[in-house]
């Protein structure tokens, strides 16, 4: 049976979520569905799907199981045939490799509790832990986020990139899994994805001097992108998150870091995910004063997690340099400042830009145009 995805948290019934949920729990029966909060595209943190906090009450039969009583629910931006392949993604990711992490040395991300997508009308949903109660916070740009805490996070990322590292399984089961040349979240970055953002450019005056602060244009911008992508695909592959900004990102009391947002998930040059990770994370001088030592500090962790043949530092600094230029381009020049606000739009491009002129990237990316 093909479930019909809801179009709002409105429409969130117990039946919808009976039927969701026992695809993976199978006999589960949700009786009653309360909606304690939703947030839709451009409200506070909400950038491409919507988000409802819903509580729910279990027949008697499962009402001891682990089936937890809240639970995050992530919903499309109704019929949105654009950000389809966005959505399609995630759900894969939450339905064919996310219960894996669970395998020790666990990797951190949010539990899934089911979930689908619908091509005729590009709707989804996941039904995801609410992670604040394991106490988790959310931290973004407006807030300092420590040299510590960024090494939490680079253990994750270190812990999914060596897991994946060089897998076979790329050629077999993970075969699926996209990469930056080819699937459909590729092809809609290179196809719809920059007229959009030069759109983002001639409307929006701080992006626009921002680009040409780095005596640049859209255009190259994207050549160089493509560049990159083209070039660090013939380097080793590992499955990345793809889209490992501080904003999606979450910290736990213990100290441990996760991932969540896997829409770009995607088969991948390791770099990609750290540098994107660290640029956005630290302030300008801590990212100066620090990125070598957590550049250094992470390939360390991948050699512990069984990554083996890594680059030195010397070929992974050039390489993780070059990477910066899809943060810029496609990273935030893409998002509208609805997405998050102003401040986190306007803070994102200043450190990103700022990294890109102290790494001298656009040298480096001109070496392979």
């Amino acid at each position: 049976m093909t479930l019909s995805h809801p179009a709002s948290p409105a429409d969130l019934s117990a039946e919808y979520m009976t039927a969701v949920m026992g695809e993976v729990f199978p006999g589960v029966h949700v009786n009653r569905v309360s909606l304690i909060d939703a947030k839709s595209y451009g409200e506070q943190m909400v950038s491409t799907a919507g988000r409802a906090l819903v509580e729910l009450d279990y027949s008697p039969a499962v009402a001891s199981s682990a089936l937890p009583k809240r639970l995050v629910v992530k919903l499309g931006r109704g019929v949105d045939e654009i950000m389809a392949p966005f959505y399609s993604n995630e759900v894969a990711f939450y339905r064919r490799i996310r219960p894996e992490l669970e395998r020790e040395p666990e990797i951190e991300a949010p539990r899934c509790f089911g979930g689908g997508f619908a091509p005729e009308t590009g709707r989804f949903s996941l039904l995801l832990e609410d992670l604040t109660a394991r106490g988790a916070q959310f931290p973004n740009v407006t807030q300092t986020t420590s040299v510590e805490q960024v090494r939490a996070l680079l253990d994750t990322q270190a812990a999914l990139h060596g897991r994946f590292w060089q897998s076979p399984r790329f050629s077999t089961d993970l075969s699926w899994v996209e990469t930056h040349l080819a699937g459909g979240v590729a092809d809609l970055m290179n196809g719809l994805a920059p007229a959009y953002i030069q759109h983002e450019i001639d409307t929006v005056g701080f992006k626009r001097e921002l680009v040409q602060k780095l005596r640049t244009t859209g255009p190259e911008l994207l050549a160089g992108v493509q560049a990159v992508q083209r070039h660090q695909a013939k380097l080793p592959q590992t499955l990345l998150h793809g889209d490992s900004h501080l904003g999606n990102t979450y910290l736990l009391p213990e100290g441990r870091g996760g991932l969540l947002d896997w829409q770009l998930m995607v088969r991948g040059y390791h770099l990609h995910d750290v540098n994107y990770l660290i640029t956005t994370a630290l302030s300008v001088a801590d990212r100066r004063t620090n990125e070598r030592e957590l550049l250094t500090y992470y390939l360390d962790r991948l050699k512990a997690a069984g990554a083996t043949a890594v680059p030195n530092f010397e070929e992974s600094w050039r390489e993780y340099r070059r990477a910066l230029v899809w943060g810029v381009y496609i990273g935030w020049l893409t998002t509208p400042v609805v997405n998050y606000g102003w401040e986190i739009n306007v803070m994102n491009h200043l450190r990103l830009v700022t990294a890109y002129e102290d790494h001298e990237t656009q040298a480096l990316v001109s070496e392979l145009l």
